[in-house]
């Protein structure tokens, strides 16, 4: 069966954006009087934010909220730290040049996820962005993929997926979806 339909993560796939989000996050918590280390941050980079907050022992509500907004709004201040996995993404826009469907899945929060794209200037490559709040349920759940499956009318056989994380993996075979390892291999260090 031919692929119809390419699927990649986002964070850490297609770009790697743990310098930006880092110092997002590294912003937000400091204006809520909290310090976030660099390496507990490695530590749950790539979780759901409920989960990241439960990580960190974050309970209160209005704390929590208060490091959502803050971090939402300082982000795009730091997308000059983020680093384009070139080859990737000149694949997927050849893919879909040629016709091919492409789909984003992430778990980033989908106004943070969108204007990274339209930064990055490649919104145009991708037909469907389905962000975290776009589901219930965060990988290893294959919820988000089973979603872009359903939304771009394909079988799972027709499709591949590009991730970084075990749960990303873990996910992508629970959908029964072939998938692609990245690695920091795959990104240019000239961007």
């Amino acid at each position: 069966m031919a692929i119809r339909l390419l699927i990649s993560d986002f964070d850490g796939t297609l770009v790697d954006t743990f310098e930006a989000n880092y110092r997002a996050y590294a912003g937000a918590f400091d204006s809520v009087g909290l310090d976030l280390g660099r390496e507990r941050y490695r530590e749950c980079f790539g979780f759901r934010f409920d989960r990241f907050m439960d990580a960190l022992s974050i309970s209160d509500s209005d704390t929590r909220a208060a490091i959502r907004e803050m971090k939402a709004e300082m982000y795009p201040c730091h997308f000059d730290c983020l680093r384009v996995n070139r080859p990737l993404v000149d694949f997927i826009s050849a893919f879909h040049a040629s016709g091919g469907m492409t789909a984003i899945a992430s778990t980033a929060r989908g106004k943070n996820l969108r204007n990274a794209l339209d930064y990055l200037g490649i919104s145009a490559d991708f037909d469907l962005v389905l962000a975290g709040e776009s589901v219930t349920k965060g990988k290893p759940d294959p919820e988000i993929y089973l979603s872009v499956l359903n939304k771009m009318g394909v079988k799972p056989n027709e499709a591949l997926v590009f991730e970084d994380s075990e749960v990303g993996f873990k996910a992508a075979e629970a959908a029964g979806i072939r998938y692609i390892r990245i690695n920091s291999d795959f990104f240019d260090n000239g961007n």
